[in-house]
């Protein structure tokens, strides 16, 4: 019965015979459009039977595909098209099934035209909302043939172009598809994203070629239309603002994997490029788990070459930017942490010549010159990210670092490197070169904020280093952190201008927090300062450096008493540079000298005292006549004018305190203190110095004289403490309080009953007696340590005691190891 069915068409099924008349006899006639209607208004009327149709339209096209009849197959895949258009009933899902299974068909097809017909149905469909969902359906074979697709190296261009097109175009509907639909395959598990992420990027990256062609200006319009870079970057941006939280490190991987695969991190150019895609692609939440991705992956290539390290690092800084503007998150100090430890670990790459720290056959020989860019790519990272970030958590980024720079220790010796050079010092630069560009632009209103006494102990101990680079980058950093109106670089030459008015420096009234800050820690840094002048290594950018650092403490941290300070302090090293203790060169005393005098013509024109500028003036003019060499113009240049014989300087040429102290304090300064020579406080402890600590001095001597003294008193034995030992103390203690309370009764009643001379004497005697003690407690604590050599006579006729270095004192036998 079945074949005769078959052989008659009138007794062929109704679905049947309606999907055989929508085929015209030629196919160039193309659809016959009245029949497919008709089909249309059957599937819509009887719903039930469209899976039926769907399987029929299915086996012809296959046959036809088998046949080489490709005008039927288009004919035929134009009527699935409009049906799925058309129906959005339940049965749907069976006819989906048919509509998959011939496209599939299409797309293993070695036709580039068929598989170019095959994606463009499935693009349709793709972009169809279905009414009910499908729990079964599997895309696993079309992310396979469309990301094939995407590599396509067809001979002929235009036809490469177009199938790379269609891969694209269908990847872009199997994400459109799947990706929020949770019934569907899970299109963000690994297997998918290693199969769509890289042949987008590979279409991205190839955005040159596609480039290159240079059309007729007719086909140009359309020919803009098919650059698959540009499709790609459209389906790569879609795809990463669908992902979801979970998804993310899914979709990130397989970019670091094919940067990886194709060595695209040394050029870095395309790198930085797709992470600027990705960065403003996702949702900003979601921008410190890329960053997390980054810095693991940063960890994993610690061994690989500077060069694809410092790729990596700048597409970092790049993505950390665009990050600061949304959401960092928890990894601020992660961050920073990553790339310090990667620093340490490039100076000891570079230090040592390899990965391993020896050198060995098949050992991969390092080249300094890439670790050192390394070096200055982690560095400009540094400062680029912190400059985004908001002040809290730049302050402690800023300590964070400074945590980092190790600190020089008397009992743990220092290794050396390959080259010689100490590896905690590469260390210690490298990590000051961070925290300068972290420091550079930094704006706190409060310096008991910016400057913590924890962070400016460690920071000033460096200053006193050995090391010239070191302590320049000290100064750069101190300065960073005062200047908060951006008056540095007005600073930048040292000169004495006769109108500071051309400079046009920002001046604000010293706060009250200022005011604690320098109660606190002028005299820190006062002393830092001072001691920083007596290098005989200091060069003309350290004292350009310690001249900015006075006048920008002048501008924004000075009141009376700091402007009263800061002038004793450099009459103090222009004392230094006549007196000449430390044996300096004259090239060093020449720049004190002209250091002083820029500094004093500054600090007199902005307090505006008459008789003050006039001083400065008169003895500036006398050096400019007959001593230039003792002024900025003629020191601070490539080729200095120096005088030979600087022991004869004349008191004209000189900066009088007494004469400064006169002037100063009939305009309301403190003339005493003026009158004071400035000598720096020696009791803090120079912990990261070069020097020996004056706390192990004194200590040290004391436990000499301790051990020296004859009288040694003997150990008395504890008291036994037994039930009437502490009945006797309780009982004491009473009595005590009786007579305590019986004093105070006393002296209230000799207050009010005695006469008002007799009082006044006995409150001048005890204020006597109160002030003898202070003296006693400010000699102990003031004076220097005393010396086994004995005591010299000052030049004011008091004896004083004379500190000499630890390694010159003569010690007993005792002290002998």
């Amino acid at each position: 019965m079945y074949g005769v069915c078959g052989c008659c068409g009138a007794l062929r099924p109704r679905y049947k015979r309606l999907v055989d008349n929508i085929f015209p006899e030629d196919p160039e006639d193309g659809l016959v459009k009245t029949n497919m209607e008709k089909l249309t208004f059957y599937a819509l009327s009887a719903p039930e039977k469209l899976d039926r149709i769907g399987a029929y339209l299915s086996e012809r096209l296959i046959r036809d595909v088998g046949r080489h009849r490709y005008g039927y197959v288009c004919i035929a895949m134009e009527a699935l098209d409009q049906l799925l258009m058309a129906c959005h009933c339940q049965s749907i899902n069976l006819f989906v099934e048919s509509f998959l299974k011939m496209v599939a068909k299409l797309l293993e097809s070695e036709k580039p035209n068929l598989q170019i017909l095959g994606t463009n149905s499935f693009v349709k469909f793709a972009n169809i909302e279905e009414d009910t969902p499908s729990y079964h359906r599997s895309y696993d074979f079309f992310v396979s043939r469309f990301s094939e697709m995407c590599h396509s190296g067809h001979e002929d261009l235009e036809i490469k172009t177009k199938i790379r097109m269609s891969g694209i175009k269908g990847l872009q509907g199997v994400v459109r598809k799947t990706v929020n639909d949770e019934l569907q395959a899970n299109i963000w598990d690994p297997q998918h994203m290693d199969k769509i992420v890289p042949s987008l990027l590979f279409n991205l990256q190839h955005v040159e070629e596609a480039e290159s062609r240079s059309p007729s200006p007719l086909q140009a319009p359309e020919k803009e239309k098919e650059i698959p870079a540009e499709l790609a970057e459209r389906c790569l941006r879609e795809l990463l603002g669908r992902a979801a939280f979970g998804n993310i490190k899914n979709a990130i991987k397989p970019v670091l994997v094919h940067l990886d695969n194709h060595s695209l991190w040394e050029p870095k150019v395309f790198a930085i490029r797709c992470f600027k895609i990705i960065m403003y692609s996702i949702q900003p939440q979601h921008s410190h788990l890329v960053i997390q991705q980054l810095l693991s992956h940063l960890d994993a290539n610690s061994r690989s070459a500077a060069t694809v390290r410092a790729g990596i690092v700048e597409v970092l800084s790049e993505a950390a930017v665009i990050a600061a503007t949304g959401s960092v998150g928890p990894t601020v100090l992660e961050m920073f942490n990553t790339l310090l430890r990667q620093l340490r670990l490039s100076i000891d790459y570079a230090l040592t010549g390899s990965y391993d720290g020896a050198i060995s056959l098949g050992t991969k020989i390092i080249k300094e010159h890439e670790e050192r860019m390394f070096q200055e790519a982690v560095i400009k990272t540094i400062g680029s990210f912190a400059s985004t970030l908001p002040t809290y958590q730049r302050s402690e980024v800023i300590l964070f670092i400074m945590s980092k720079v190790p600190l020089p220790s008397l009992h743990h010796p220092m290794e050396m490197g390959r080259t010689g050079e100490n590896r905690n010092r590469l260390t210690q630069i490298m990590l000051l070169k961070s925290l300068l560009q972290v420091s550079t632009g930094f704006q706190c209103n409060n310096m008991m904020s910016a400057l913590p006494s924890n962070f400016l102990d460690r920071l000033l101990s460096t200053a006193l280093m050995e090391d010239a680079e070191i302590r320049l980058f000290v100064l750069e950093i101190l300065i960073s952190f005062i200047d908060r109106h951006g008056n540095r670089h007005k600073f930048s030459t040292i000169s004495t201008l006769s109108d500071i008015s051309v400079l046009k420096l920002k001046v604000d009234k010293c706060s009250r927090q200022d005011t604690i800050f320098m109660k606190k820690h002028s005299q820190q840094l006062y002393r830092h300062i001072y001691l920083s002048c007596k290098e005989e290594a200091n060069i003309q950018q350290h004292y350009e450096a310690l001249y900015g650092l006075l006048a920008l403490i002048s501008i924004e941290l000075a009141n009376e008493e700091v402007v009263v300070d800061l002038i004793r302090l450099v009459l103090a090293v222009q004392d230094m540079a006549q007196v000449n203790e430390e044996n300096l060169p004259v090239y060093n005393r020449c720049a004190l000298y002209a250091l002083g005098a820029a500094y004093l013509n500054l600090i007199s024109q902005l307090t505006t005292v008459p008789a003050f500028c006039q001083h400065i003036h008169e003895v500036i003019e006398s050096r400019k006549k007959e001593a230039p060499y003792m002024l900025p113009e003629d020191v601070f240049v490539e080729r200095p004018r120096l005088s030979q014989n600087l022991d004869g300087v004349v008191i004209e040429f000189l900066f009088r305190q007494s004469k400064i102290s006169e002037v100063l304090g009939g305009s309301g300064y403190n003339a005493d203190r003026l009158c004071l020579p400035y000598i720096p406080q020696l009791t803090d402890e120079d912990r990261l110095s070069k020097r020996k600590s004056i706390g192990e001095t004194i200590s040290l001597q004391v436990e000499v004289e301790s051990r020296n003294s004859p009288e040694k008193e003997e150990r008395v034995p504890a008291e036994e403490i037994t039930y009437e030992t502490l009945k006797k103390a309780i009982v004491d203690s009473v009595a005590v309080e009786e007579q305590e309370r019986e004093r105070r009764r006393q002296v209230v009643e000799k207050f009010q009953k005695a006469p008002f001379e007799e009082i006044a004497a006995h409150c001048g005697a005890r204020a006597s007696l109160l002030q003898s003690k202070l003296n006693q407690i400010f000699e102990i604590t003031i004076r220097p340590p005393p010396s086994p050599s004995g005591t010299i006579t000052a030049a004011y006729g008091q004896p004083q005691n004379h500190s000499i270095p630890v390694y010159e004192m003569k010690f007993p036998d005792l002290c002998v190891y």
